[in-house]
């Protein structure tokens, strides 16, 4: 059995290399062979795979995006459940199992972002992981996903901006997990999660506030490239 710190440092690595898993830049090589970072608006995120490569391939790294969050979740979820090696954590540090498996979530679900825009694949580079946040979500309460993709379907419908929609679904999300009286962690989850997508989308707002950010389907005028600039 190996000791507990390793057991949880494993499953904490695995949340960030599945976070890390360059959807967007792959479809792009595969389907285009082009490198989606240097199209468009340099991002690997489902909106500028939308953007360069089609509705199809984008539709794909939008679900595998969303799933890569939610599997980093399940792997906690499974570990803490059917593995008896975690449990040797409370032996040693004497707390409650039950209270220690939410904390591992979130700490699970905050690397799985992080991998996510800052993909060790890409030399520490990727989208904005707000796909992913919702594959996190999902996985950690359904009501609590599916409100927060409510309110970014509703904003896009209106504003056809997805930077707007992915704020406000951020925003929802930190009032969402506290009215459902979701534990602690979860919503320390929320406020982390929730101002980094924001954080990431600085260069969205920069552009909202110059009146120059496209709406869904239109086409940058030039890359913002590099690490800013990206959707999802």
């Amino acid at each position: 059995m190996l000791p507990w710190y390793i057991n949880n440092g494993l499953l904490l690595l695995l949340a960030y290399l599945l976070g890390s898993i360059p959807t967007g830049y792959w479809v792009g090589r595969l389907l285009k062979g082009v490198d989606i970072r240097q199209e468009g608006s340099g991002s690997t995120g489902a909106t500028n795979v939308l953007r360069t490569v089609g509705k199809i391939p984008a539709a794909f790294v939008l679900l595998v995006d969303i799933g890569k969050g939610a599997l980093a979740i399940a792997a906690v979820q499974f570990a803490f459940t059917y593995l008896p090696g975690w449990l040797y954590f409370t032996k040693i540090v004497d707390i409650n199992f039950a209270n220690w498996q939410p904390w591992m979530v979130t700490l699970a679900g905050l690397l799985a972002l992080l991998g996510h825009s800052k993909s060790v694949w890409l030399g520490f580079m990727g989208g904005k992981s707000v796909a992913t946040s919702l594959g996190v979500l999902l996985a950690i309460d359904w009501r609590v996903g599916l409100s927060t993709l409510g309110v970014f379907a509703l904003s896009l419908a209106i504003t056809r901006i997805v930077s707007i929609s992915s704020i406000a679904g951020a925003i929802a999300v930190m009032v969402l997990m506290f009215a459902l009286g979701q534990p602690l962690p979860y919503g320390l989850f929320a406020i982390a999660g929730g101002f980094y997508v924001i954080w990431r989308h600085r260069a969205n707002i920069q552009r909202l506030l110059q009146g120059t950010e496209p709406r869904l389907g239109e086409k940058l005028s030039q890359p913002s490239g590099g690490d800013v600039g990206l959707e999802n």
